[in-house]
Order: C-alpha cells, then sequence, then structure tokens
C-alpha cells in the first residue's frame, strides 16, 4: 500500500484522490454483491464500500470480525448520506489484526455489563464523543485562566490532613506515618496565590463517600483558582465568565456531538449573564413555599403521563421487533426497546423519591447544607445556573470568611446548573484574620499544629482573596446532558467499582 495515510476526518479535503486509511472495524453489513465496511480511526467515523469485483477485498472484508485492526485503500466519493459526507471506494485492504470475537455488539447490554468492559466500551460513539467534549473543555478552562494571567500550580496528591472533612478522607501509609488522598490543592493554592497573585491546579482530587448517586465519584478532576486581593464578588464574576466560555465552546466545536448524545443544544444557548443568585436563605424560602411545592406536584403530573407514553412507545417497539423478520431491523428494535426499559426504570425510580424530596424540601431547617434532591429542586426551577451564596457557617468549612453583616454564615457560593444537575462549582472568600481562622478551627475540632504552615499565610501579608473549584466531571455531565457522572471520566472510580 502505497497511497496517502489520511485522517477520516480529513477526507473532505481529498474528494476524488486515492489515499490510504488506518483504523477498526466498527460494523459491516452485505449488499450482495457489495460489502459495506464501517472504519473508525479515533477522528470519526468513514463507510468504506468494497464491490465484488475488487475480488481479494471482497473475500476478506466478508470474514472480518469486529473491531479488527485493518488499512484500507480507496478512492474518496463525497456522499451527504454517509457518516461524515464522505465514503471509500475500497480496492485494497489489508488486515493488521483479526480480533477475537468482540464481547459489546450491536443487541443491548446493561450498563454495569458496559462498565465492567469499560476498557472497551470506550470504542463506541457515545463514549468517544463524551470524551471529546472532556478533551475541549479541559482545553477550554486553561485557555480561559492562562489568557487572564494565571500561573498553573501543581499541588500535592499525598497530604497530611483534611481539607474539607476529616470523615471523607482516603488513608494511605507514608513510610510508617499516616498520610491522605487530597480531597483538595486549595490550601496550597492559598499560598501559591499570594506569591504569584493568581493562580490555579487541574488534577484528580479523592472523597471517600459512601454515595451512589448519580452525582458522586470517589475519584474526580477539579480545577481550581486562587485569586489574591478579591472578595466574594470578584470570585463569582470569574465563575461566570468561566462557565459562559465552556459553553460557548462546547456549541461551536462540538454541535455533531452533541446531538450524537440526545443534548438539546437550546437549553445550552439559555446559559448567558447574568446568573440568577440567591442567598441560602432565600433559597430554604424557596424550598419551603407553597409555589414550589404546587410546582414539583405538577411536574409529577407531567413525569406520569411521560411514564405512561413511554410505556406505550415500549410496547408498539416490541410489537414491530416480534414481527418483523430482517435481522438488522430487529437489532434496532431490540435495542430501542432496552433503551426504553432503561428510561422508565430510571423515571419510575424518580418517581418513587419525589414525594420524600417534597417532604425534605417544606420540612427543610434552617442551618442544614443543601442535599442532593434539595439543589435538584432548586436548579430545576431556574432555566440558567443560580448562585447559591451565604451558608450557615456550621454547614461549611473551616477556612471561609464569616460574613461581616451576619456572623451566622460565610462568604461562599455554590454554582448550580440548571435541568436538575445541581452543583457544579463550590467556592468562597477565604478567612484572612489569623485569630479568627483559629477560632473556626477549634469549632470544627481540628488540631491547629496540622495547619501551622497554613496559617502562616494570615501572619505574613494576609489579603482578601478567594477561590473556587469546579468539578469536570459534573460540568460535563450537564453539557452532554448525561444521567449518570460515571459516563464522564474514562475509568470511574465508585463506590463498589475498582475495575477496569
Amino acid at each position: 500500500m502505497s497511497n496517502e495515510l489520511v485522517e477520516i476526518r480529513d477526507l473532505g479535503r481529498h474528494d476524488g484522490r486515492d489515499v490510504r486509511l488506518q483504523g477498526w472495524l466498527y460494523g459491516k453489513r452485505s449488499g450482495g454483491k457489495v460489502a459495506f465496511l464501517q472504519v473508525r480511526d479515533g477522528t470519526g467515523l468513514c463507510q468504506c464500500v468494497v464491490e465484488c469485483s475488487a475480488a481479494d477485498a471482497f473475500a476478506v472484508a466478508g470474514a472480518l470480525p469486529q473491531e479488527s485492526s485493518l488499512a484500507v485503500e480507496g478512492r474518496v466519493r463525497r456522499d451527504e448520506r454517509a457518516p461524515g459526507g464522505c465514503e471509500l471506494l475500497v480496492s485494497g485492504l489489508r488486515v493488521i489484526h483479526a480480533a477475537a470475537e468482540f464481547p459489546i455488539t450491536r443487541k443491548a447490554h446493561g450498563i454495569d455489563f458496559l462498565m465492567q468492559h469499560r476498557h472497551l466500551w470506550l470504542r463506541s460513539r457515545r463514549p468517544a464523543a463524551i470524551l471529546r467534549v472532556r478533551h475541549t473543555l479541559i482545553r477550554a478552562c486553561r485557555d480561559f485562566l492562562d489568557r487572564r494571567g494565571f500561573t498553573l500550580i501543581d499541588t500535592p496528591i499525598l497530604v497530611a490532613g483534611a481539607g474539607e472533612d476529616a470523615q471523607s478522607l482516603f488513608p494511605v501509609d507514608y513510610f510508617g506515618d499516616k498520610a491522605f488522598l487530597a480531597q483538595t490543592g486549595q490550601l496550597y493554592l492559598e499560598s501559591a496565590c499570594f506569591a504569584l497573585g493568581k493562580v490555579y491546579c487541574f488534577g484528580p482530587t479523592f472523597r471517600a463517600e459512601k454515595s451512589k448517586t448519580r452525582r458522586h465519584l470517589t475519584e474526580f478532576w477539579m480545577l481550581e483558582p486562587e485569586i489574591a486581593f478579591a472578595e466574594l464578588d470578584d470570585v463569582m464574576a470569574l465563575a461566570e465568565d468561566l462557565i459562559c466560555h465552556l459553553v460557548e465552546t462546547a456549541l461551536a466545536a462540538h454541535a455533531d456531538d452533541l446531538a450524537l448524545l440526545g443534548r438539546d443544544p437550546e437549553a445550552l444557548r439559555r446559559v448567558r449573564r447574568p446568573f440568577h443568585r440567591l442567598t441560602y436563605t432565600q433559597a430554604v424560602d424557596l424550598l419551603r413555599s407553597a409555589e414550589t411545592r404546587q410546582w414539583l406536584e405538577a411536574e409529577m403530573e407531567r413525569d406520569r403521563a411521560r411514564l405512561q407514553a413511554l410505556a406505550d412507545e415500549l410496547a408498539g417497539v416490541e410489537n414491530q421487533a416480534a414481527g418483523t423478520k430482517k435481522e438488522a431491523a430487529a437489532e434496532r428494535l431490540k435495542t430501542r426497546a432496552a433503551e426504553l426499559r432503561e428510561d422508565i426504570r430510571d423515571l419510575q425510580s424518580d418517581l418513587a423519591n419525589r414525594p420524600e424530596h417534597i417532604r425534605l424540601a417544606q420540612s427543610f431547617e434552617w442551618g442544614k447544607d443543601l442535599g442532593g434532591s434539595d439543589e435538584t429542586i432548586i436548579s430545576r426551577r431556574h432555566d440558567r445556573p443560580v448562585f447559591v451564596t451565604e451558608y450557615p457557617r456550621e454547614a461549611k468549612a473551616f477556612y471561609m470568611k464569616r460574613s461581616a453583616a451576619d456572623p451566622r454564615v460565610v462568604r461562599n457560593m455554590d454554582l448550580l446548573a440548571p435541568d436538575g444537575y445541581g452543583e457544579i462549582i463550590g467556592g468562597s472568600q477565604r478567612e484572612d484574620d489569623l485569630e479568627r481562622l483559629l477560632a473556626a478551627l477549634k469549632e470544627k475540632r481540628l488540631d491547629p499544629a496540622a495547619y501551622e504552615w497554613y496559617l502562616d499565610l494570615r501572619r505574613y501579608g494576609s489579603v482578601p482573596h478567594g477561590g473556587f473549584g469546579l468539578g469536570i466531571e459534573r460540568a460535563l455531565a450537564w453539557v452532554c446532558g448525561l444521567k449518570h457522572v460515571r459516563e464522564a471520566i474514562p475509568f470511574p472510580r465508585t463506590l463498589g467499582r475498582l475495575y477496569p
């Protein structure tokens, strides 16, 4: 094979020319004297047409197992019906490796099976699209902060104490001493921002939370900017600008991927400045209000009607599948039926939990932290992101600055994504007064000796400062419209899952 090697995403620039592709067999079908191979190379998907006149290639194509690696030569031809708008008329085909029987087929598989085979499932179109968007969001985060003069700081993963709460620490033996996996890089960033002004870190963080909700991972990636000479409003302005930038970038760069994922672009286009703003007290009033109860009950009625519509569609699809004799059509219908069953299970579970969520909201006590169901309700009541500010200090971390106007609360914010996705950013103005920080450590029953280096920042040139943490997986799940955050990371670590 001697033709020019090209990537599938670039085929449109080679119309009418002979080229060579390298990739994997994603799928195939036969039309008698013609075989159609779907080949992927990581940049796109190409339909390769093998006619029986190309006798050697035609014979090889007929016996080639799914996910075999191969090199294909042929002439590029524009065809708007083909994936990517081009197809390849094959003149030569070489098998690099004939795969064993691939465990992930066109038939529907349960989520446990797919997660157990995550290393292979990544080759499918849906997870590949999610990972492409993830890459873009991470790059956009870095570009955004770099252009604003922030310096990247790599903070420790092995730490001596809690950055958040001691109950969610992962302990590690450190040459006979006890260490922990970092919950955040924030405390170290505060040191760096006193040196460089505006800094950020990006890396893995760890929380030993025994939670099985759709928003929780035990290992996740977080972007954390920190700014010297900044107060809460400055931190919120930065967060608002960042989120708008991420959404605009995703819409511009990934229209096809978002469409494949079924994400409504109009919901993302509504993300614009200014974001909604509520104090914690206003959020509590919203949860308790009669208007919210009526809205939630009306929403339940709409979802019950939607559940019935899904059940009716499922019955129709199952009848069609039972009556069709074409294997490909039957498989498509079975796949759709499996998707509908999953949607029905999810909606049934959601509806079963909804009365309890309404009860918790209506009886919410001032002073508690907002729970996942509370955040869901608040974010569903808004059409774009909403800041919730000034939480009770008992519910938040020791380092958050106490409000001068109301000593019961701290100068913090959580940013909730709309559509029920909840918190994607948490941040605050940091306590810059040494005596108040010592008092906060005492309130939280934390040993000041473990934080002497951190206290030094308040002894030597303390200034107002603040920052936030953006959970990449939660933000990605919202942008892509994913049901569960486990799809937003290549190899999720959750309660009970450490493989592969």
